[in-house]
């Protein structure tokens, strides 16, 4: 049996990766305008496709550098407390993360059912369960979704920069709940939706990594290390499962 699993939180356990695509598009796409605007010329458009290559599964910042990067723009880094106005790399992160909090506190969040499903026979089984996210959101989505009491360690990206744990796709925050759970890598389950998330799984050399294809594509999880693919998590529940529970 294994002794922890460790969960992705946005498009593994909740749909809050497609609030997490509509930020970040209406951040770079009015951005890249408002430049174009400026500067005059022409200035490649932001795709979702841009999403997957450049954001999914990263630390904030770390997505902004890499999308700019991709563009050729380079910006000041800025800091933390910058205002979402800010011309830097912290401040176009902090208007996304403004745009985010604006949909959650508006619309909420539902977790996937067959999310819940396996999170029912894992609580079963009396399995330590972990969050592991980039997004310093996660408490508060956690929480949106009633899943709290779930979860006994919610790794996030605030969390991770205070204990100054390498960010997806490196193993770090994989490898801090793990151990925080008593467990080692090899005695752990990684489930990730995004590409950067399932290469930290493998670099950790974790005894399972899971690919969850919400949209990435089966052949790139696999590419990057997931030793499964499923599109929804109710595939991990034995058959029975749920009749046994009493459900």
């Amino acid at each position: 049996m294994w002794k922890a699993v460790l969960f992705d939180l946005d498009g593994v356990v909740t749909p809050t990766a497609e609030v997490h695509m509509h930020a970040w598009r209406e951040l770079f796409t009015s951005y890249l305008e408002e430049r174009a605007e400026r500067e005059g010329g022409e200035v490649e458009a932001y795709t979702d496709a841009d999403y997957f290559d450049h954001i999914d599964g990263k630390p904030r910042y770390d997505g902004v550098r890499a999308f700019l990067a991709s563009r050729d723009i380079e910006l000041p880094e800025g800091d933390p407390d910058d205002p979402p106005s800010a011309e830097t790399v912290c401040g176009l992160g902090n208007r996304k993360n403004a745009a985010f909090a604006e949909v959650l506190e508006r619309d909420g969040v539902e977790a996937y059912p067959g999310s819940v499903r396996l999170l029912d026979h894992l609580r079963e089984l009396g399995t330590p369960l972990a969050i592991v996210s980039s997004s310093r959101n996660a408490p508060s989505v956690v929480e949106a979704a009633g899943l709290t009491d779930r979860f006994a360690l919610i790794v996030h990206g605030g969390l991770a920069a205070e204990l100054h744990l390498e960010g997806k796709p490196a193993p770090d925050t994989f490898r801090y709940a793990a151990e925080q759970l008593g467990a080692s890598d090899a005695e752990s389950v990684v489930l990730e939706d995004a590409t950067s998330g399932v290469a930290a799984g493998r670099a950790g050399d974790f005894g399972l990594v899971i690919g969850v294809d919400r949209g990435t594509g089966a052949d790139a999880l696999r590419a990057h290390g997931a030793d499964v693919v499923v599109e929804d998590l109710a595939e991990l529940v034995p058959a029975g499962a749920d009749e046994e529970a009493g459900r």
